[in-house]
């Protein structure tokens, strides 16, 4: 079995018909429960960071305003999430999510996040669903604990990683990896370390042919102590914020081979579920379960 992170407190109500499917964080935890994907002795509790993990990456200000709930409107709605208290607590949670995800990928091998992948949001403003940018603080912690010096992002989300590959621009220390459909958003794109832009409906074999000419070349050349995997299931071609179209079977097996690559070069893959908007919800439960799928059966072969 793989150890997981999740927390009830990653789920906090929205206001009906809001398109971001908050209950999907929940409802994937109990389907890894249900599908006997995990078992409840790996799970692990998230807690909140302490805010100086956030100052790693975030402007001091930025973070007072939005936890304290006085950000500007217009700001607000760059973020596209009503402010509440309760939102407050679910994206710090999710934050702790990922750090703990990262620790424990270091000593397993594997780990899986049941949220994170929040790569839209810069050092001092949220866009897109994204408030305080988890993988960026993950990899600052993780440097500043001396746990990890090296780190790679591979972030195959549909949308492109901008706000992380803003973060890391003047950073040797954290390479940052994008493929994404190049006419999705965010219309001005930053430059990641590596950037692929992927034309709009790309299907599974076009879009694994182009994954496997980059991703063996990058942990050769990068040598991670830990890659950060972000692993939206935008890339459907179900998806409403998508625009490409990979299939099930094709996002199944984008995972095994990213987590298998990394198990075979030797480097610890943390993972998150980064993005997905699916309306049916059994079935973007289901396209986010596919990454638990994938590590369990990479994880067996540890």
């Amino acid at each position: 079995m793989i150890p997981i992170a999740y927390h009830p407190d990653y789920v906090t109500p929205l206001p009906e018909e809001h398109r971001f499917p908050m209950p999907k964080f929940k409802l994937l935890y109990e389907h890894l429960l249900k599908e006997d994907i995990i078992l409840p002795e790996w799970v692990h509790l998230p807690e909140i960071p302490p805010q100086n993990w956030l100052e790693f990456v975030h402007d001091r200000d930025y973070i007072n305003a939005y936890i304290g709930g006085t950000l500007p409107p217009k700001a607000q709605r760059r973020i596209g999430l009503p402010w509440s208290g309760g939102l407050v607590t679910r994206t710090l949670t999710a934050v702790g999510g990922t750090i703990l995800t990262a620790k424990l990928a270091l000593q397993y091998g594997i780990a899986c996040n049941t949220a994170g992948g929040t790569h839209h949001a810069f050092p001092d403003f949220g866009s897109g669903f994204c408030i305080f940018n988890d993988l960026a603080i993950a990899s600052r912690v993780l440097q500043h604990l001396d746990l990890a010096q090296k780190i790679l992002i591979v972030d195959l989300d549909v949308h492109q990683g901008d706000g992380t590959a803003y973060i890391f621009q003047n950073d040797d220390a954290v390479f940052t990896f994008s493929m994404h459909c190049e006419t999705n958003f965010p219309h001005r794109k930053q430059c990641s370390d590596r950037d692929v832009p992927l034309p709009e409906g790309l299907d599974d074999e076009g879009y694994l042919q182009i994954l496997a000419r980059h991703l063996p070349d990058l942990l050769l050349q990068v040598k991670p102590d830990l890659v950060l995997y972000d692993a939206g299931v935008d890339t459907h071609v179900g998806d409403r914020l998508g625009k490409l179209a990979l299939s099930d079977r094709g996002i199944y097996r984008r995972d095994i081979m990213v987590l298998s690559s990394c198990k075979a070069s030797g480097h610890p893959v943390a993972a998150v579920i980064g993005g997905g908007y699916a309306k049916n919800m059994p079935d973007l439960v289901y396209r986010h379960s596919l990454l638990h799928r994938a590590a369990r059966e990479v994880y067996r072969t540890i």
